[in-house]
């Protein structure tokens, strides 16, 4: 049996964890969310032509509504900004820009 345990569930990239937990407070800050709002992080990766190879994906709930954006980048590459920017296009499209 081998010495190390190799977790199959493990993301295998340093960082990740305190990476999505700061994308998760930049996006509570920036949207001003109450205690009881839901935010998850999660990083995918596409196969489709055309498509970036990864993506972060943000979900809030709150309220029985859900809002999603996608920011076409590995996580460990988002920004503050690239937060305000993906909720801020996300809102336009809510209100038929």
């Amino acid at each position: 049996m081998s010495g190390a345990f190799v977790n199959p569930l493990s993301r295998g990239t340093p960082g990740v964890v305190s990476k999505a937990r700061a994308i998760k407070q930049w996006t509570r800050e920036r949207l001003a969310l109450p205690g009881e709002a839901v935010v998850s992080v999660n990083e995918l990766a596409c196969y489709l032509p055309g498509c970036p190879p990864k993506e972060t994906v943000v979900l809030v709930m709150l309220d029985g509504r859900t809002v999603q954006v996608s920011i076409h980048k590995a996580m460990q590459q988002v920004t503050e900004d690239d937060i305000v920017d993906a909720f801020a296009r996300e809102h336009g499209r809510e209100n038929g820009s």
